[in-house]
């Protein structure tokens, strides 16, 4: 049976009903191009602009500081790639524990001269900063850190790593998409330089996503043409995804406390009977955002129990689904000192809305269940 009860929230979330309602009109009436200088154009440009304010107002930024993108992805790669392209070739520093979309671009740097280094974490998946400060001793252009991680969902204290960035002369980037809309984000408190958000993780459209940017930093373009979002990205604003990017942000921070409230009570009464059935919970001792928890049972590959839950009605995660379909383990796992064949066991549940108790309980019922049976089947084995 295909799953009836989604626990993914963190690789996608489903579009909010209100925030497809507000794009239907533009996907379904005559549209303007937002450059062109008609009526029809200037609805649509001043449809963009409205949903800038909302998104700089999400993260509290300058509507002028928004650049739009086609989704996190391209935002990481814009700040790693674009603000390099400004500097004479040195270190780029990002956290053991980045998405791909941050760690790739920073490795592709090396055709251009750079370095890249990896800040190791600790056991409970926080940057070491003892670790960054002797990292930093070497000339380092740019550090990125994220916000809160995607697999563990452990937050990092992004203030005070910008604080060491900016005190040994690099810029600070942070890849924030899985904290928006599951924490308060202040750009200015951060005292990031760049900071990169995604809309379908807070239940807007997917390909629709931003980089907010000190002004006073110099960046590149990764694409070139008509001369959109200030020179910064090129080509045809998507309206309608930005339209529900811009409506999914100020729904998610006028949401926050109570959807905030809402998760910590599910994901503790989840943790609870994992706790109860034997599971390792990684990053539990650190700070997290509040919908997610990922775990591990002995001698359980992960894939075998997603598939197994699947079967049961329940869509749970191994990894990030955002990386590759690779067997491999969690490289997030394995820079907290994790055992590569525990790490192959991990699994991630990641609540949002829509989900409720009685969903938490019949998850933890029938992973009893496939526990068991799963254990039966190794015995056979045996």
């Amino acid at each position: 049976m295909n799953a009836a009860v989604y626990f993914d929230h963190n690789a996608t979330t489903a579009l909010d009903a209100r925030v497809l309602e507000a794009m239907l009109p533009f996907l379904r009436q005559p549209q303007g191009n937002p450059t062109s200088r008609h009526s029809f154009g200037r609805q649509a440009r001043s449809a963009v602009e409205n949903a800038r304010e909302q998104v700089a107002s999400a993260v509290g930024a300058h509507p002028s500081q928004v650049t739009f993108t086609s989704g996190g992805t391209e935002a990481d790669n814009l700040a790693i790639c674009g603000i390099t392209s400004t500097m004479p070739p040195s270190t780029v520093a990002v956290s053991a524990i980045e998405h791909p979309a941050v760690f790739r671009p920073a490795q592709a740097l090396f055709g251009r001269g750079w370095q890249s280094a990896r800040i190791p974490v600790t056991g409970a998946g926080q940057v070491s900063t003892d670790a960054l400060r002797n990292l930093l001793r070497q000339k380092t252009g740019l550090v990125s850190v994220m916000t809160a991680n995607n697999e563990t969902g452990v937050i990092q204290d992004i203030a005070a790593i910008s604080e060491i960035a900016r005190s040994h002369g690099a810029l600070m980037h942070t890849d924030a998409v899985q904290a928006l809309g599951k924490m308060k984000l202040d750009f200015n408190a951060l005292g990031v330089n760049a900071m990169s958000i995604s809309a379908h993780k807070i239940r807007g459209p997917q390909g629709a996503g931003a980089l907010i940017l000190d002004k006073r930093v110099d960046i590149q373009p990764l694409l070139r043409g008509g001369g959109q979002e200030k020179g910064l990205r090129s080509g045809t604003e998507n309206v309608a995804a930005i339209v529900g990017f811009g409506l999914a942000c100020d729904h998610a921070t006028r949401e926050l406390t109570e959807h905030t409230r809402r998760m910590t009570q599910l994901r503790d009464r989840l943790e609870a009977g994992l706790h109860r059935l034997g599971a390792t919970i990684f990053g539990s001792e650190a700070p997290r955002v509040p919908n997610t928890s990922f775990f591990a049972f002995p001698n359980l590959e992960g894939e075998t129990l997603v598939m197994a839950m699947d079967k049961q009605g329940y869509a749970i995660a191994s990894g990030s689904a955002c990386s590759s379909d690779s067997t491999e383990p969690s490289h997030v796992l394995l820079a907290m000192g994790i055992a590569p064949d525990f790490a192959r066991g991990a699994v991630r549940a990641s609540l949002g809305a829509g989900n409720d108790e009685a969903q938490i309980d019949g998850f933890l019922r029938a992973l009893e269940n496939e526990l068991n049976r799963l254990k039966q089947l190794t015995a056979v084995a045996v």
